[in-house]
């Protein structure tokens, strides 16, 4: 039995789990990504209720056997700022990708860190597309799919700014020059722009969408992401179109 007292966590997601509970996805600092139970926590008066939502960090206790431990309780560990509009849409999509890339109690710690991160940057009204292709960058890193970006995959030597190079997902950047067509297109500056996480010039920010975009897919499979189909032109810049 498995017994766990002020574990800093967020939701990711939450179902309804008979009448009156809810089954609850969340993002625990140790113990990675799980499932637990809220017993009673769609109850007007439950405790519970009025802290389980998401970008929300929290301290929580649950304890059980199996795969759906219960959760015993659940508290603000810190003031957030209510996410509406294009924040929230990105706060969505973030805990869409942790459910569908992470594996339950596969601990990443560093990757909680930066989720928390994260989530203060975009409750900003500004810089929030590069927030996000940061953040998919070392998701990528933590699950064992990290991007070479400084290193030509065709003969060890540094990337240089001025080359363009194709991506390719199994090697790494190849010099255009090298036959290295077939994979995504990005110029050397902007992957190292990528690595250094400064994403500042519009070109680089472009760039660095349209790699991350086509790594992230081939971890995603064929099933879209439902946050992004949430974003239509009168109600985003693009940031995560």
């Amino acid at each position: 039995m498995i017994r766990i007292s002020q574990e800093p966590a967020f939701v990711l997601h939450h179902y309804s789990y008979g009448e009156t509970s809810l089954l609850l996805e969340i993002f625990t600092r140790q113990h990675g990504r799980l499932g637990v139970v809220a017993k009673g926590a769609r109850r007007a008066r439950s405790p519970l209720r009025s802290a389980l939502i998401p970008f929300q960090l929290l301290t929580v206790n649950y304890s059980g056997r199996g795969e759906l431990p219960t959760l015993a309780a659940a508290e603000p560990a810190a003031a957030t700022t209510p996410f509406i509009g294009e924040a929230l849409y990105c706060g969505l999509y973030l805990n869409e990708l942790l459910l569908r890339l992470l594996h339950r109690h596969d601990p990443h710690e560093h990757l909680f860190q930066s989720y928390a991160e994260t989530l203060n940057h975009l409750s900003g009204n500004s810089g929030r597309e590069a927030t996000l292709r940061v953040f998919e960058k070392r998701l990528l890193e933590e699950i064992g799919y990290g991007l070479v970006l400084t290193r030509d995959s065709h003969n060890g030597s540094p990337v240089q700014p001025d080359l363009e190079y194709c991506y390719v997902p199994e090697r790494g950047p190849l010099p255009v020059d090298s036959g290295g067509e077939s994979g995504i297109r990005v110029r050397g500056r902007s992957l190292l722009a990528l690595a250094r996480e400064e994403l500042g010039d519009p070109d680089a920010l472009r760039e660095a969408k349209r790699l991350l975009r086509g790594l992230l897919a081939r971890q995603l499979g064929n099933k879209p992401l439902m946050s992004r189909q949430l974003f239509h032109p009168e109600r985003t810049t693009g940031t995560v179109e």
